[in-house]
């Protein structure tokens, strides 16, 4: 496995340890409608373990014996500062910084636990399921809440994103969070997935771009 630390984008070492990874989904509505889901009025939340973790570059490693292999690329959150039933004042406070995240999911095995009623985790939680970027300090983004995102696959658009287009707002979705559970220093947010989710192949060449912060380039192996 990648040895993770979070990083800022330019390399520099964040100072915060490496915590479990807390998401939601089913928070764009274009991608509600391409899986065909059931909503509810109560947020999806699951939680991948800090071992999903590991650098997005040069590399991403997928299981080839678990079926398919969804890409899902998320605004990533990092926390900085403890978090229990917290308003979004105090969310807003307590966040690090934004980059960007792939939510890889193994497709076959969550439709078949659905199916069965079972919790899906190990869909979502295996080892290396959750790339991601380096970090923009929180101080240097303007709005969160207005940033835009995408995911090329071997040259093709395959996601666009834009946190404006959310359900729920980044800082109120993670003070929801936090009336479940407590949110540490170091702990990541993924904030949801925009449409175009799709298989990933051992070779393909990926390009994600945060806004007008980076673009980068990585690998399928």
């Amino acid at each position: 496995m990648h040895k993770y630390q979070h990083l800022q984008h330019d390399g520099q070492i964040i100072d915060l340890p490496v915590g479990k990874v807390v998401c939601i989904g089913q928070n764009y509505q274009d991608h509600i409608a391409e899986m065909s889901s059931i909503t509810a009025p109560e947020a999806l939340f699951f939680i991948k373990p800090s071992t999903a973790i590991c650098p997005i570059t040069p590399f991403i490693s997928i299981p080839s014996d678990q079926g398919a292999v969804h890409n899902e690329i998320e605004i990533a959150v990092l926390i900085k500062s403890e978090l229990k039933n917290a308003n979004e004042r105090q969310v807003a406070a307590a966040i690090w910084g934004y980059s960007l995240a792939l939510d890889l999911t193994l497709r076959d095995r969550q439709a078949e636990l659905k199916k069965l009623g079972r919790p899906w985790e190990i869909a979502k939680g295996f080892d290396n399921a959750c790339p991601v970027a380096g970090f923009i300090a929180s101080s240097d983004i303007a709005d969160g809440q207005k940033l835009k995102f995408s995911l090329q696959v071997n040259g093709n658009a395959r996601q666009t994103g834009d946190a404006s287009h959310m359900i729920r707002t980044i800082t109120g979705l993670i003070s929801e969070m936090s009336q479940h559970f407590t949110l540490q220093p170091g702990d990541m947010v993924l904030t949801g997935t925009p449409a175009g989710v799709g298989p990933l192949h051992k070779g393909d060449q990926l390009q994600v771009q945060f806004d007008d912060f980076f673009t980068l380039q990585t690998q399928v192996s």
